[in-house]
């Protein structure tokens, strides 16, 4: 499990393509001297598995078919910047929200606009996500934990704080770009039930 606050910023050292997915490394400022082989990262927000440490500051990972399939990341490019934040340890603070790092799908950043200090971002999303956007309700948008401020059909917008802008990959987003979406676990929860209730109904 995540929160969605960001740790640090990467860099997407390496990207060698495979039949089935590929395998990337990774750069960082954190210190992953604690870390070990089979720990848990979110990488712009999508859970990946530590699978070697090629070199000092520098973990791999493997990214399946179906990741490649429900993020942005079948796009990815060396340099890239990416959001990172390993997973939470006993006595860790909860400063965001519940994040499970399993992408739910892409969406697309469809404007952006100052306000004041601030920066407001509008997102578009597909159709089968649109219900578990909800207003005051919690996102994570390339693994950064936001609240919605508005929802109309299937865009939501979110405003940005300094921090987040300067700390984050989200600062350097253009109208267009593609962006990893995870909705709130509790509307997918509530979604299973009303099926499974209509189901024996």
């Amino acid at each position: 499990m995540f929160t969605g606050i960001i740790q640090d910023v990467g860099c997407l050292e390496k990207i060698t393509a495979r039949m089935d997915g590929a395998d990337w490394q990774v750069s960082t400022h954190l210190d992953v001297s604690a870390w070990r082989i089979g720990d848990s990262v979110a990488v712009d927000g999508c859970c990946l598995t530590v699978t070697a440490f090629p070199e000092r500051g520098v973990f791999a990972a493997t990214l399946s078919p179906e990741t490649m399939d429900k993020t942005r990341f079948s796009a990815a490019e060396s340099g890239w910047r990416l959001n990172l934040e390993p997973a939470l340890r006993m006595g860790d603070a909860l400063g965001g929200h519940w994040v499970t790092g399993h992408v739910d799908d892409v969406a697309t950043m469809a404007s952006v606009e100052p306000a004041g200090e601030h920066v407001r971002m509008d997102f578009s999303v597909p159709t089968h996500l649109a219900g578990f956007v909800v207003t005051k309700g919690s996102v994570t948008v390339n693994g950064v934990s936001l609240t919605v401020n508005a929802v109309d059909k299937c865009r939501f917008s979110v405003n940005l704080i300094p921090h987040t802008l300067q700390h984050t990959n989200l600062g350097a987003l253009r109208p267009g770009d593609k962006v990893n979406l995870e909705t709130d676990i509790l509307g997918r929860y509530v979604q299973r039930l009303m099926q499974v209730k209509e189901d024996q109904a």
